[in-house]
């Protein structure tokens, strides 16, 4: 097969690629070597800032096939027709660590799914578990400072990490997690996923909805004890990473069962958890709800256009799904387009891997770098929405595209104690006691390995807390740390 003529990124032809233009054979090199150049400095511009967060990352594409209607609940319009297909992509991550980490980590994961739908791109942004650690997005640059490397050392501090979650108990739940056997996945495809926010939806009735999101492994959750994945670790760092792209590249997709949970509008006035993150929904009073299977079964051709440039956001909805008064979600809503603004620049939903798939995008929005074609304007005056000269879109006059209107019983506006009132001991003594006793061994020596490198001073504030959950919790905890 005949092989392709080298070129520039102008496309100039290049008729050597292997020596420097230069002022004879020992000679310095010239400044007109534009294809030295070029190559030089493109080399230097090869990475963009990485994500504060979720930076080691993952990806496939796949496909979602919907067993349950749920018209009852949504118009969403993929979700009304059983054996409907969705085509999506999902990127899993660690979260704390840099670009180049281990994937071998006790941390929790990330679990991103972009449903490339025919009204437009909904993305459910998730992690591994069905909680998290703050309920206020004002804590969460403090909190994840804590997980990242002390400014001054240069490394990871535990007296940083467990002092953070001494003073904030609304962490136990999700810290209790991230401490058992489920705190290291053996892979991305043993561990379950979790859209953990209340989100709304709402049907052709004007009917709203409160639901949560689960992704259940098919393969089965495997796990990792610290030894073990210390192991791993030594011998592949980005072993997870390594065993989604084979196993897929090998005709063995990874598969979750999709259910949700439903809560009827009026029941979230009288229920304290409807909202907070922090928590999860009884079972017994809001059942898991069966309504698809989710597929991974193509691999990115190419890392970096595809897993590092995706972009996903909590915001991205479509017609018959949106927002709860969650106040993690209602920020990550903020933060997550505008780290993809930094990130990867104002268009970065024209990438392929972002942009959707069935709808055409129609909008106003203008220049900026690396601009597409779609945002060039072709006439001089489409410029916004029902001018007398050439508007090219209008907003949809179908009201079942209108999400229904939200009562909010407000007499103020201010700063309130998200503290205050709130149980934040009762479900993570919960899963203690659910338990096994191996379970609940390895849970205790896990805290007590990592809490024993902070201060005596910071164990005796963390301590308590464990205690308040449960009071065998806490007195193997200072057992263990010989309080």
């Amino acid at each position: 097969m005949k092989k392709k003529t080298l070129t520039t990124s102008a496309g100039m032809p290049i008729s050597n690629d292997e020596d420097s233009i230069t002022f004879g054979k020992s000679g310095p090199i010239a400044m007109q070597d534009s294809h030295l150049i070029e190559k030089l400095a493109h080399f230097n511009r090869e990475r963009i800032p990485e994500r504060v967060v979720h930076a080691r990352g993952s990806g496939a594409y796949g496909t979602f096939t919907l067993s349950k209607s749920l018209k009852e609940f949504t118009r969403a319009d993929f979700l009304q027709n059983v054996g409907e297909r969705t085509e999506l992509f999902l990127r899993f991550s660690t979260v704390g660590g840099e670009q180049g980490s281990s994937d071998m980590v006790r941390d929790p994961r990330g679990f991103a799914v972009k449903f490339y739908t025919k009204e437009g791109n909904y993305d459910v942004v998730g992690n591994n578990t069905p909680v998290f650690f703050i309920r206020d997005a004002i804590k969460f640059p403090d909190f994840v400072h804590t997980q990242k490397r002390c400014p001054v050392r240069g490394i990871n501090d535990p007296n940083a990490v467990w002092d953070f979650w001494s003073q904030n108990p609304q962490s136990l739940h999700q810290v209790t997690i991230l401490m058992s056997d489920r705190g290291i996945p053996q892979s991305y495809r043993h561990m379950n996923g979790y859209g953990s926010h209340t989100y709304g939806m709402w049907n052709n009735n004007n009917e709203r909805f409160w639901i949560k999101w689960h992704f259940k492994t098919n393969q089965g959750n495997k796990t990792l004890t610290n030894e073990e994945a210390a192991k791993v670790a030594g011998e592949n760092p980005q072993a997870a990473h390594a065993d989604l792209f084979d196993s897929i590249e090998n005709n063995d997709f990874p598969s979750w069962t999709v259910k949700i949970q439903i809560m009827p509008e009026k029941d979230a006035q009288n229920n304290p958890n409807a909202f907070d993150v922090t928590k999860v929904w009884e079972h017994k009073d809001y059942p898991l709800i069966e309504v698809g299977q989710l597929e991974l079964n193509k691999n990115p051709d190419n890392y970096f256009e595809e897993v590092e440039q995706s972009a996903f956001s909590p915001s991205n909805f479509v017609p018959g799904i949106g927002a709860s008064p969650d106040k993690m979600l209602q920020a990550r809503m903020f933060a997550y387009p505008d780290a993809h603004r930094y990130r990867l620049g104002a268009n970065y939903n024209s990438l392929h891997v972002n942009s959707p798939r069935a709808t055409d995008v129609n909008n106003y929005q203008r220049d900026g770098a690396m601009a597409p074609k779609s945002v060039r304007n072709k006439k001089n005056f489409s410029t916004y929405n029902n001018s007398s000269f050439d508007g090219k879109a209008q907003a949809s006059s179908d009201e079942s595209f209108r999400e229904p209107p939200l009562t909010l019983s407000v007499d103020s506006l201010g700063r309130f104690d998200h503290r205050e009132g709130n149980d934040d001991y009762t479900q993570a003594g919960n899963l203690y006691r659910m338990m096994s006793e191996d379970k609940k061994s390895q849970l205790v020596n896990n805290i007590a390995g990592s809490l024993g490198g902070a201060s005596s001073e910071i164990q005796d504030l963390m301590i308590p807390h464990f205690e308040k959950a449960d009071s065998d919790y806490g007195s193997r905890v200072r057992k263990l740390l010989k309080k």
